[in-house]
């Protein structure tokens, strides 16, 4: 007589809906995977970009002054380098992996040819203006929109809240405003750099959007 075999194949104790529910649970927790990693990249891409333009403008400016010096060009380079290896860690720290290769060097800038003579008419009467209004440190302050459709990023400089520019004198007082959240800040030039303006860290970080690195909407405002 054959003895039947008590051996039970695998699964066979588990009805078929329990089954589903067990299949719809591991389906479930794949798709919460794949959304919190979508969710991580996208993030991260925003930082990268504001970091990668930061960086990009910073080599743009080096070159230009490498191509044209000045009695300032030596301490400048350095003060740049120093920024280039704080936007360097904070990319890596973010998780950018993408190249952003130096700019070539820009020839130097030929002399500029001598204006031609013109006849001496007499000079036009002088209107009276009314000067911009003086700004005491606050965000309410006002004044002429200057660099139209320019966006801001920061410079990766440590210290109280100050900007770098290209385009405005040492001293100059700018109103940068962020429209995406509606805050807004005055610091004064305080550096150069290659853009119309670059925030310091502390100075960004009191008008940019929570793990944003650059702000594409901003109104910038000559105020002193």
């Amino acid at each position: 007589m054959r003895r039947r075999s008590a051996y039970k194949r695998p699964g066979r104790g588990i009805s078929g809906g329990n089954r589903k529910i067990a299949i719809g649970a591991a389906v479930a927790a794949l798709v919460a995977g794949g959304l919190a990693v979508g969710t991580g990249l996208s993030s991260a891409s925003t930082a990268c970009d504001g970091l990668d333009q930061s960086l990009r403008d910073t080599q743009q400016f080096m070159a230009e002054q490498r191509a044209n010096p000045n009695a300032q060009t030596e301490a400048i380079l350095k003060n740049r380098q120093e920024v280039i290896d704080l936007i360097n860690l904070q990319r890596r720290q973010a998780g950018c992996t993408g190249d952003v290769a130096a700019p070539p060097t820009a020839p130097p800038a030929a002399p500029p040819a001598a204006p031609p003579v013109a006849e001496t008419t007499a000079p036009a009467p002088v209107e009276e203006t009314t000067a911009p209004p003086a700004n005491n440190g606050g965000g309410d302050a006002t004044g002429e929109v200057v660099c139209k459709g320019s966006t801001v990023t920061l410079s990766g400089e440590a210290g109280a809240p100050f900007a770098s520019s290209g385009t405005f004198p040492l001293g100059t007082r700018l109103k940068v405003t962020n429209l995406d959240n509606d805050k807004s800040i005055t610091v004064s030039v305080e550096s150069t750099s290659g853009s119309c303006i670059l925030l310091n860290n502390a100075a960004f970080e009191e008008v940019r959007e929570p793990g944003k690195f650059l702000i594409r909407r901003a109104v910038i405002e000559r105020v002193g």
